[in-house]
């Protein structure tokens, strides 16, 4: 494995391979990696002659200065484990070198960036944007990796792919799961053991709440996995709601649509925790 830290030596590294007439696969993270990422990367890998991934933490997609300075940072042990895991390529960016100059771009994706996170986090889809763009023009990737864990930024991805004729085919892949059932996430590291029992009851009330599809309407079912998780005490819902999988439009009926997904947005103390679930 070759852990590279400037463009130049990124795009040297990569040029060989493409050279010899080999695909590149990508797995774009922000480090403090888990088993959810190493499936990206093992993917990456298994459908790739050469996996390229990023570790940056990439600051225009934080609305929240605290949340940015307290995203873990863990290169030394993230790099053992993709070696552990195939890679072939890890690319460890400074600011620097991704932004030599602000990154002024403004992205416009209709409706898809301005509901749940977009609502919440304003500015953070565009800041997904920029980065994203950014690091598929200077790998050039034949394949980019991302979980469906991040069901809204993967529709996002997906829309500025299309609309900017990219040419990379994006792969989804399924979330995984700690045994509890708790969502794999970068963000786990920063609760306590007490949060994370607590944070369990996240995917419990998700998955008893996909029994009530069809027997109750979707204000009743949204209404109660709300109430479900607030009685928790560490809990506290910040959304929740149930959308067209394409569009991400609230349904006010379960016949609105044939790709129903309820996804959910969780404090646990000061930590904020996102999962979804598929209805149909």
């Amino acid at each position: 494995m070759t852990t590279v830290y400037t463009i130049e030596d990124l795009q040297k590294a990569v040029s060989i391979s493409k050279n010899e007439g080999g695909t590149i696969g990508f797995v774009p993270t922000m480090g403090a990696l888990h088993e959810g990422h190493i499936s990206l990367v093992k993917k990456c890998c298994e459908q790739n002659n050469v996996c390229v991934v990023s570790i940056f933490v990439n600051p225009t997609q934080f609305n929240n200065q605290a949340d940015l300075e307290k995203y873990p940072r863990t290169i030394k042990q993230d790099t053992n484990i993709l070696e552990a895991a195939g890679a072939g390529i890890v690319f460890v960016p400074s600011v620097e070198e991704i932004y030599p100059e602000p990154d002024n771009r403004q992205f416009d994706f209709g409706q898809l960036d301005k509901v749940m996170e977009g609502k919440f986090r304003p500015g953070h889809f565009n800041g997904v944007a920029q980065v994203v763009s950014r690091l598929f023009g200077i790998v050039k990737p034949d394949k980019a990796y991302f979980g469906e864990k991040d069901f809204q930024q993967l529709a996002i991805i997906r829309q500025m792919v299309r609309q900017f004729n990219i040419p990379v085919e994006i792969v989804p892949m399924p979330i995984r799961r700690e045994e509890s059932g708790l969502a794999m996430s970068s963000r786990n590291q920063r609760l306590s053991e007490n949060q994370k029992t607590e944070a369990i009851n996240i995917y419990r009330v998700l998955s008893e709440s996909r029994k009530l599809y069809n027997q109750k309407t979707v204000e009743e079912v949204r209404a109660k996995v709300i109430e479900d998780i607030n009685k928790i005490d560490s809990l506290e819902v910040e959304y929740f709601e149930i959308v067209d999988g394409n569009t991400l439009q609230q349904i006010s009926a379960w016949k609105d649509s044939n790709y129903i997904v309820g996804c959910i947005t969780v404090f646990c103390g000061d930590v904020r925790l996102i999962d979804n679930i598929v209805y149909s």
